[in-house]
């Protein structure tokens, strides 16, 4: 490429196009390989919190190894492409891999599995991550061009990541289905009134979707109930209860087919079990018309579902980041000889050590990440375990769709709205009491058993738009450590100060998937939860109900969830901002004062 001109809208495309299919491939690992492994292979959660911790403060070490292998690639197709390319396929096949855990393992077979897939996975990843982003000088001529194709790739990157978090639960959910529906490895489990006794009540649920004290209970003589389970051998399992968290059902009593419903079957034994339908007003006084009940339905373990859809869906977002990753290398030219500035672990904390406005600011941003991504791990399980639902799929899509609208709105509308107004350093203390209030409403709005996603928007618009607002700030005050750094110690570590930040983000996730998956495993947060149900407990349960002791939405699994998404990430949040206020002197006077006293040195 001559360097006399300016980029292509060709090359520019190109190199965006591939932005987005290396950040959907991170968003899909990064938000729901936990998930993946924990509530859908039944790994422990404590093990798959390490095993992120571990690969993630690994991979952090291994950024700066590639660079350097990087820097010392020659080829005839320059020094970055070959290894965008080779990193790319590579991932690819292993994020496929990742999310393809054979069924047949469990225990410690699966815990390694999982281990060795996803530190592959992490090590790959950077193996195309680097060479992306280190390749930007060997086709752009500097200045602002270098820095609007970075600012470029960094919005497409954000597009990439937002389309796996907006499609990934309901497109899992549709191919799975799909694909269940259609498997001849699936075994039908049928249970009828005239074999088994079964043991039916319908329950009226009032406007909210809480159970009233109106029950009806049939004797066996007076309920023609025939039953249909659809599911692999592993989805029935230890598994004794089949209800709207592990299973999509469909049903008709005495001919209607309820709306907003939902069902509790329970096996004891293949004589024994139990069902109950909540159901809503209507349809409770058309059933309550007739003495006698006949009820149809049909369950579909959703357990299954996932486990197919992910694999499927995995496969696709593959191959679009392959296609993606493709037309760059095709499009994208190097100059023949492009030097690479690359920065070992030990000059990163070295820069560090000597700089304590920048080790202020990455400690901060440790903090900070750390807060958010307990949240986004947890946010899944809230939606599925807490409101819950039939149509959780589409509440969890819903709100992450505002949500990362609020966050891009905030770093291209509010910021620099904010800017005019305030000085960045209150902008950063906005930011971060923004947060804090939105997980404070966030956690008010659950305690209150609120249930309509909609409200939930309140507290995402307070804390996605900080999240969006303190991104940019955070880079301000890193891109100010140089200075003071050039001020202080005579010497400019623009170079490695800024390549901590893929370091310290990736240290952060591990934190915080580490502490998610100690709070799924102390409060016990996962369909496995469905285990061990017997007849008398859910006879109980009706019971209590008709004698209007409905039990509470707090139970200890969700109060716990509740506590740990909300006032964990305030607590980290807290710490962080002590910290900053304490050690942060770089306000705008003295960042004047540093700019002039370099001017004059120069």
């Amino acid at each position: 490429m001559a360097n006399n001109r300016g980029l292509t809208g060709k090359e520019k495309f190109a190199y965006g196009i591939g932005a987005v299919g290396k950040d959907m491939v991170y968003m899909l690992s990064a938000s729901y390989v936990l998930y993946y492994f924990q509530d859908i292979m039944k790994t422990s959660a404590i093990a798959m919190g390490i095993i992120l911790l571990v690969a993630r403060v690994f991979d952090a070490f291994n950024d700066p190894i590639m660079g350097i292998i990087v820097a010392k690639t020659k080829t005839r197709w320059g020094k970055f492409r070959p290894w965008l390319m080779i990193g790319t396929i590579t991932n690819a096949v292993i994020l496929i891999l990742m999310f393809a855990a054979p069924p047949s393992l469990d225990g410690k077979g699966l815990i390694a599995y999982a281990a060795v897939t996803y530190i592959l996975w992490g090590v790959t990843y950077t193996m195309m991550d680097i060479p992306y982003w280190s390749m930007i000088p060997a086709f752009t001529r500097g200045g602002k061009e270098r820095e609007g194709l970075s600012a470029l790739a960094r919005s497409c990157a954000g597009v990439g990541s937002a389309l796996v978090t907006v499609v990934t639960v309901i497109a899992v959910s549709a191919i799975g289905t799909a694909l269940v529906s259609k498997s001849t490895a699936n075994v039908v489990k049928e249970y009828s009134s005239s074999d088994t006794d079964i043991a039916v009540y319908v329950i009226e649920r009032d406007k909210d979707g809480n159970p009233t004290s109106n029950v009806i209970g049939y004797e066996s003589g007076n309920a023609d109930v025939n039953v249909s389970l659809t599911g692999s051998e592993r989805a029935f399992g230890d598994i004794t209860v089949f209800n709207g968290d592990n299973s999509d059902y469909t049903f008709t009593l005495n001919g209607i087919s309820a709306s907003e419903s939902d069902v509790e079957f329970v096996i004891e034994n293949e004589d024994q079990a139990g069902l109950v339908f909540y159901v809503d007003s209507e349809t409770f006084e058309k059933v309550k018309e007739s003495e006698s009940l006949a009820a149809g339905l049909s369950m579909v373990s959703t357990l299954e579902v996932e486990r197919e859809g992910f694999k499927v869906f995995s496969i696709i977002i593959g191959i679009l980041f392959v296609v993606f990753i493709s037309i760059t290398c095709l499009c994208i030219k190097e100059k023949s000889s492009v030097d690479m500035q690359t920065a070992s672990v030990k000059q990163m904390f070295k820069a560090l050590l000597g700089n304590d406005q920048a080790m202020t600011i990455v400690i901060t941003i440790v903090l900070f990440n750390t807060a958010t991504y307990i949240t986004s791990n947890l946010l899944i399980y809230f939606f599925k375990y807490d409101i819950a639902g039939t149509n959780w799929q589409s509440n969890y899509t819903l709100f992450n769709t505002f949500a990362g609208a609020m966050q891009i709105f905030a770093m291209m509308l509010f910021f620099p709205l904010l800017r005019k107004a305030f000085t960045t350093l209150k902008i950063f203390y906005i930011g971060v009491f923004s947060a804090i209030a939105g997980y404070l409403i966030l956690l008010g709005l659950s305690l209150a058993g609120t249930k309509s996603v909609y409200a939930f928007f309140v507290p995402g618009f307070f804390i996605m738009g900080a999240v969006g607002i303190l991104n940019v700030i955070c880079t301000i005050f890193l891109a100010n450590t140089c200075d003071y750094g050039e001020f202080k110690n005579g010497r400019r570590d623009e170079s490695v100060i800024f390549s901590m930040q893929t370091f310290v983000v990736k240290l952060a996730s591990g934190i915080a998937a580490l502490v998610a998956s100690v709070c799924l495993t102390i409060f016990n947060i996962q369909q496995n939860d469905n285990t061990g149900m017997t007849l008398s407990v859910l006879t109980d349960k009706v019971n209590a109900i008709r004698n209007s002791v409905v039990e509470t939405i707090d139970t200890s699994a969700v109060f716990g969830l509740r506590m740990v998404m909300t006032l964990a990430p305030i607590f980290v949040l807290v710490i962080a901002l002590l910290i900053f206020k304490a050690k942060y002197i770089l306000t705008d006077k003295k960042l004047k004062e540093i700019s002039e006293e370099l001017k004059s040195r120069s």
